[in-house]
């Protein structure tokens, strides 16, 4: 292959993850748990934006058996959830960037 050729294609490529990358730092999405006690913002690089908790659940831990972990566990529950939100957009963005490169199934 003409080396030319191939710093064109190198070139083109890092571009285009560039631009991958700025599209996923826009990209925003949202999840909840516990029917909307705790809720997430997320860009699609997986970078946590917001994190909202519902004063309601935090005034219930003030009893005398507050619960904790129950708090705990909606918030991981709505990061996870938001983290495969923003891994379906990825996956969908680089089948959208790559689907024209025949490229082997699994591989993305």
């Amino acid at each position: 292959m003409n080396p030319f050729k191939m710093q064109q294609m190198l070139s083109q490529a890092k571009e285009m993850q560039e631009q991958m990358q700025e599209k996923l730092a826009a990209t925003v999405v949202e999840a909840s748990s516990g029917g909307g006690a705790v809720s997430v913002k997320m860009n699609g690089k997986k970078e946590l934006l917001k994190l909202t908790i519902d004063p309601a659940a935090v005034l219930s831990l003030s009893g005398a058996n507050p619960d904790v972990e129950m708090l705990e566990d909606l918030i991981t529950a709505a990061i996870n959830e938001a983290g495969r939100r923003a891994e379906e957009i990825l996956k969908s963005s680089m089948q959208g960037l790559l689907g024209g490169l025949n490229l082997p199934p699994g591989l993305f």
